[in-house]
């Protein structure tokens, strides 16, 4: 094993952690009562404009010249596979679980795995060992999620009085505390599931963009375009507007801790866009 893949593999496992933080304090956020399509226009706006100005200085005189048929493409791109992908999650984890959530996340992989087979660019090879392992995983995978689609399970207590956990709107349920039908479980597992494959089919569709601009201009273009995409939705969607106030709170720090995190994020997937399908080769 090479240096670049234990790099790429510690990279993942880096990743993986951070997106579980992310997931519990995003949970503690929409438990205290914030809009989920507003805290994912929230999000993708801050990491377009800490961005920004990185790709600016780093760029400047260096990255293609973006023509407007991949402007075009990045558009599209960011649309089902930033604004959809984070809405999609978010709604999900409204009606979930953060543990569920951050389960759900790990399928990812085998989800791109799989619509890179669908799209020929894996293969499963059967016939040899390793590809009946590749498919005792998938099928785990899939196992999992249907598990987690019809049981809730106990609920873990340990920090939901904690007096971070207690601000926010009184209408609202403490992170702990709340209780869900089997249908809005089963719809939050779905809506998470959905937002995985279309973050699968994002970073399968990504190698050609790459390679036409680079992967700091293209991440910032799309949260760019992902941050008008999500305005329009959430201002379509969400009409009360004391839920876009922000205030010195938990959702403040969520929003915060979600820009370090999408941003390492995107440029991880750019990178290493082919890696989480090599994992499973």
């Amino acid at each position: 094993m090479g240096n670049g893949s234990i790099k790429a593999y510690a990279a993942v496992v880096l990743i993986r952690i951070m997106y579980s933080v992310m997931q519990v304090v995003s949970k503690v956020a929409l438990d205290q009562g914030m809009s989920p399509l507003v805290f994912i226009f929230y999000r993708h706006t801050a990491a377009a404009l800490v961005l920004i100005p990185i790709a600016f200085v780093l760029e400047r005189g260096k990255a293609k010249r973006v023509t407007l048929k991949n402007a075009g493409k990045m558009f599209i791109h960011a649309l089902y596979g930033v604004t959809g992908c984070g809405d999609l999650f978010n709604l999900g984890l409204n009606y979930a679980s953060a543990t569920s959530s951050s389960a759900l996340y790990n399928v990812q992989p085998v989800v791109t795995f799989i619509l890179a087979v669908i799209f020929g660019l894996e293969s499963m090879k059967l016939k040899r060992f390793h590809g009946h392992v590749k498919s005792a995983g998938i099928l785990f995978c899939i196992g999992g999620v249907i598990v987690l689609a019809f049981y809730e399970g106990p609920m873990f207590k340990s920090f939901n009085h904690h007096h971070l956990f207690q601000q926010g709107s009184s209408s609202s349920s403490s992170a702990g505390d709340t209780h869900y039908s089997k249908k809005q479980w089963a719809l939050g597992i779905f809506l998470m599931t959905l937002s995985n494959v279309l973050g699968g089919l994002w970073n399968v569709f990504q190698g050609p963009l790459i390679e036409d601009t680079s992967k700091l201009m293209n991440t910032t273009i799309q949260i760019s375009f992902a941050s008008v995409q999500a305005f329009v939705v959430a201002v379509a969607a969400e009409r009360d507007f004391s839920k876009w106030k922000l205030g010195w709170n938990f959702g403040l720090a969520a929003i915060i801790y979600n820009v370090i995190e999408l941003s390492d994020e995107m440029l991880f997937n750019l990178k290493y866009c082919k890696f989480a399908t090599q994992m499973l080769s």
